[in-house]
């Protein structure tokens, strides 16, 4: 992975496990990052953890609903 602060990667299930590892580790490569996952508290604690303040945004996402998807991308786009 190369570092660049114009790139934007959605990391599914970014609250816990691989996809936190892997958000976590994009944040740390330079990365904007959009983290979802149904559940507000663990994502919020990956950005904090993260300190990447503007780069990491949390979007808590019900992939069951279509409207929760497209708020979760409208979210991403920059």
């Amino acid at each position: 992975m190369g570092t660049s602060s114009s790139r934007v990667a959605v990391i599914t299930g970014a609250g816990t496990g691989i996809g936190r590892a892997s958000a976590l580790a994009l944040l740390k490569d330079g990365w904007n990052v959009v983290l979802a996952g149904r559940r507000p508290e663990p994502l919020a604690s990956v950005v904090a953890e993260s300190g990447a303040g503007e780069r990491a945004l949390a979007v808590s996402t019900d992939w069951t609903d279509p409207a929760s998807v497209a708020a979760l991308f409208d979210a991403g786009v920059v």
